[in-house]
């Protein structure tokens, strides 16, 4: 089989070194993986379980990544389906989210420092749904805006414009705040 410069090759000698290379980047991804689970799910443990699912996705449906395309920009697609399809599992058995907890990254050492994160991160979470996953994706994650925009669904124009709104509301909070 030839291998084609647009998806991964799974047999052969080739499997084991685009395995390897692909599993070097996943690691390099889960933190950044970790932080969007966390602006999705706004819980740190259903956040660990969506990046481990989104994972999981991810290696089974392999040969269905494009390697000219952005590995990140493939996986925050898989994290924000596999949370679509969640809340909807939950909606079905009526469950209630539940808040992720105030002050969990509070420290001594950078008191000042953790709070305003803290506040910023507040702030992220009174932004709706909309303008807090592309603020995530563009400002946090550091996705170009076609990319954001390609996880999201949605065109270019709207995500600018999220991406605006979501912006002038976080800075008006957290002027407010000081």
């Amino acid at each position: 089989m030839e291998e084609t410069p647009q998806t991964v090759r799974l047999d052969g000698k080739g499997m084991n070194a685009s395995l390897e290379h692909i599993r070097e980047d996943l690691i390099a991804l889960l933190p950044r993986l970790r932080r969007f689970a966390r602006t999705l799910t706004r819980n740190v443990d259903d956040a660990d379980d969506l990046v481990q699912l989104g994972l999981e996705r991810a290696l089974a449906k392999l040969d269905q990544w494009h390697t000219d395309s952005r590995l990140d920009g493939w996986m925050f697609r898989i994290l924000k389906n596999a949370w679509i399809d969640e809340v909807r599992s939950r909606a079905r058995r009526n469950r209630v989210l539940t808040s992720e907890e105030e002050g969990e990254q509070v420290s001594d050492a950078a008191h000042e420092a953790q709070e305003h994160a803290l506040s910023v991160q507040a702030a992220m979470q009174r932004l709706p749904e909309e303008q807090r996953l592309a603020v995530s994706l563009v400002l946090v994650e550091g996705l170009p805006y076609r990319e954001a925009a390609e996880v999201l669904g949605i065109p270019i124009g709207t995500l600018t414009s999220r991406l605006a709104r979501g912006r002038e509301s976080l800075q008006s909070m957290l002027s407010a705040d000081v």
